[in-house]
């Protein structure tokens, strides 16, 4: 049940996807070709990154939307390649009411040492241009710390 449950789910979301006119991100087979036939990483080309980012969220977003009496946990990256994505979230929650309220997320890293409210680090980063702008509850948010003493680090 579980397994049509989930293909359900994969089926709705592929049809949404193609429905916006956007390529499927989902896994592709390895290519018949020397250039492609090798590659094990899936990879999906965009005309934009505008449309790759709007895709992005948009997936998030049906995540979150199916989640509804459970935790949808996310890892989330840093940098300026996410940031498109980050706005089109934000305008889904702003527009269309998407809760974060039942997201929880985690970034894997942090310079050090550095304090979180520094303008170079990954906590202002993810602050300015996510969390400070959706209702995801401060408890649900997991950044590594970049202010703990050097003696902590190991112990």
């Amino acid at each position: 049940m579980l397994l049509a449950t989930r293909y359900l789910y994969l089926l709705s979301l592929c049809n949404s996807i193609w429905s916006m006119g956007s390529k499927n991100i989902f896994y592709d087979a390895p290519g018949k070709f020397q250039d492609t036939r090798f590659e094990k990483i899936h990879n999906v080309t965009f005309p934009s990154a505008a449309e790759a980012s709007r895709l992005v969220a948009e997936e998030i977003a049906t995540g979150i939307r199916s989640s509804i009496n459970k935790p949808y946990i996310i890892g989330l990256a840093t940098g300026s390649s996410p940031i498109g994505v980050y706005r089109e979230l934000v305008a889904l929650h702003k527009k269309e009411g998407l809760s974060f309220k039942n997201v929880i997320t985690f970034n894997l890293d942090e310079y050090f040492p550095i304090e979180n409210d520094d303008l170079l680090s990954y906590n202002h980063f993810m602050n300015y241009h996510l969390f400070d702008h959706i209702d995801i509850p401060d408890e649900n948010i997991n950044i590594p710390r970049g202010n703990i003493s050097a003696k902590d680090i190991y112990s």
